[in-house]
């Protein structure tokens, strides 16, 4: 099967509708119901987007064992043209959607590039692990499904021996409670499923930054399912997207991915899909073995680059619109987010500039200037951003009429009093209302949340920094340097 259409996406979604939940309300339909509808669409053009005639080579390759045109994001690296290749389709992406939908599926297709081609890791724990890996990146190649992840067991106590390892309540966290001849079953939650909903399947393996303690061998396990399973289901957050229009609400109408909690009750897990089972040291240590953090933030840091521009390009239309753009503290503003796009921009040339084979020879990005891009962005860039479009906004983010009252007899005033020297009071007030939903909406709140979270806790990715950052011959230049007369 061919790279899928948006269509065939969201008939998916209509044929195997996952179990899912939201204010108390089973959802029989996510392609149909208001708070999820506009999301998959969004997810749908994506996938559209592979078939437009001056893109398709652009975001599709060649499958090796079906020769139809699949998507970019499964291309295997083998070289820095092909890390290009991919990064340029993660950008048309992104750029789609201004960089606000961080769980699209080329994410995750990223990261089974990465664990498929280090297929014998897997094996370490039972023979044919790494097949199932194989078959399975295969099979999501071909068919072009969706995706998500879960990766963090729910806790009822945050109390670790040790900063890194979770503890782990037996009830609510996920664990195998029985092996069968059909598979494995599983019960217990996972923490937090982005884009559950409008997925066509979950993936389930280890956090970097959250250990499994040694003898907790029942919680080490890895596995991908559909979202149509019999016992899993997702409990949502309300919906951000309040059924108003793109004028009033542009991003919260379009790009609501959701997030979930994933259930898994009493789960059957076919043995073809198990990848990771039992072994504490395998799960724990399957990040760096891998690499598909480094292919997944490839991916993210991509994404990262396209939201900036895109927080750029509003607030400098604000500043345009309003006027401001001679004074010389918004000057200042503007040059800090361009500062921070171009650091963004370089760490990224960075990592693929300085790639090369991992031990499974697929060609890896460089592992720490994605993941300085990715904390900055989270513990600093993002976070002021978001700041400087407020205080760029001031007053005229809450004087915000709606299309309706555009659409009435109120109108005139409208134009005579909200019209600026560049812009129509229509083109002010729309822009506004993107301001709006950048940075102080609940789409907006949400979005910085997920920013700061997404790459889990800061202090913990600080520690992992620290304890894997070779500074070693810094600090043999500096005892060169103090030995010298």
């Amino acid at each position: 099967m061919p790279a899928r259409t948006g269509e065939q996406y969201l008939q998916g979604l209509k044929e195997r509708p996952p179990e899912v939940w939201v204010g108390g309300e089973r959802v029989k339909d996510v392609t149909t119901h208001p708070g999820f509808a506009n999301g998959a669409r969004s997810v749908a053009d994506l996938y559209d987007m592979q078939h437009e005639k001056d893109l398709v080579y652009e975001m599709t390759y060649r499958s090796p064992t079906s020769g139809d045109r699949v998507g970019m994001s499964f291309l295997m690296p083998q070289g820095l043209e092909d890390l290009e290749r991919r990064r340029r389709m993660f950008y048309r992406w992104a750029s789609f959607h201004g960089g606000m939908m961080g769980r699209t599926p080329d994410y995750m297709n990223a990261a089974f590039v990465a664990m498929a081609s280090a297929a014998p890791y897997f094996d370490q724990d039972r023979e044919g692990f790494g097949e199932n890996v194989r078959r399975y990146y295969e099979h999501i190649r071909e068919q072009d499904l969706c995706l998500t992840h879960t990766l963090v067991n729910p806790q009822r106590s945050r109390s670790p021996q040790r900063y890194i390892t979770d503890s782990l309540a037996e009830d609510v966290a996920l664990k195998v409670i029985k092996e069968t001849d059909a598979g494995i079953l599983v019960r217990g939650a996972r923490v937090l499923a982005t884009l559950g909903p409008l997925s066509d399947e979950i993936a389930v393996y280890p956090s970097r930054s959250h250990h499994t303690a040694d003898n907790a061998h029942q919680y080490a396990v890895s596995f991908s399912i559909p979202s149509d399973t019999p016992g899993l289901r997702y409990i949502c957050r309300e919906s951000f997207d309040y059924g108003r229009t793109p004028f009033d609400h542009p991003l919260g109408a379009r790009f609501e991915e959701m997030d979930a909690v994933a259930i898994f009750d009493n789960v059957l897990v076919p043995w073809e899909r198990v990848f990771l089972l039992g072994n504490v040291e395998s799960c724990n240590n399957m990040t760096t073995r891998t690499g598909w953090i480094l292919h997944s933030f490839h991916q993210v840091v991509t994404r990262i680059v396209a939201k900036t521009e895109f927080l750029l390009g509003a607030a400098s239309l604000m500043v345009e619109t309003l006027g401001s753009g001679e004074q010389p503290h918004v000057q200042e503003r503007i040059a800090e987010m361009i500062m921070n796009l171009e650091v963004i921009k370089a760490l990224l040339r960075t990592a693929e500039v300085d790639a090369a084979p991992d031990e499974w020879g697929l060609f890896t990005p460089a592992r720490f200037p994605l993941t300085v891009a990715e904390n900055m962005y989270a513990r600093s860039f993002y976070p002021r951003m978001v700041e400087i479009m407020q205080l760029l906004g001031s007053s005229s983010l809450m004087a915000l009429p709606s299309q309706a009252d555009f659409d009435s007899e109120i109108a005139p005033d409208l134009e005579h009093y909200l019209a600026t020297d560049s812009a129509s009071a229509v083109d002010r007030t729309k822009l506004f209302h993107l301001a709006w939903d950048i940075s102080c909406s609940a789409f907006g709140s949400r979005s910085l949340h997920y920013e700061r979270f997404f790459a889990g806790d800061l202090v913990r990715n600080a520690q992992i920094m620290y304890a894997t950052y070779d500074r070693s011959p810094m600090m043999e230049a500096v005892r060169r340097f103090l030995e010298r007369d």
